[in-house]
């Protein structure tokens, strides 16, 4: 950073995050929030790669034209995880749920796009 003459220096706090920005955040069930993002950016993305409008992603989803524009701005709050899955496969994708023991205290939890 270029100091001015005269401008006292300011120091700012970084404090590295723990990959899930919900829980970094204080909010309740963070897992399920970091979950519920990364398959609306799964449907979001389906949506833009088709280059549908909104109503045609409604129609399509069987969902009202709002709750798309909800979609698309990662507003998922009123949406189920499961209620997510069946959009998802609405727009012709395979849901697959793998359970796998891990190394760790907890599990953890994944959306794996592949195309």
């Amino acid at each position: 950073m270029t100091m001015r003459p005269g401008k006292p220096e300011r120091r700012v706090s970084v404090t590295e995050g723990s990959g899930n920005v919900f829980a970094d955040l204080g909010l309740p069930n963070p897992e399920q929030e970091l979950l519920k993002a990364r398959l609306t950016l799964q449907i979001h993305s389906i949506i833009k790669a088709r280059r549908l409008t909104q109503a045609e992603a409604a129609s399509l989803l069987g969902i009202k034209q709002p709750q798309v524009s909800l979609l698309i701005r990662n507003r998922a709050g009123s949406f189920s995880v499961g209620r997510l899955m069946e959009l998802l496969t609405a727009l012709g994708q395979d849901v697959e749920i793998a359970v796998r023991p891990t190394s760790k205290r907890h599990g953890q939890m994944y959306v794996v796009a592949t195309y």
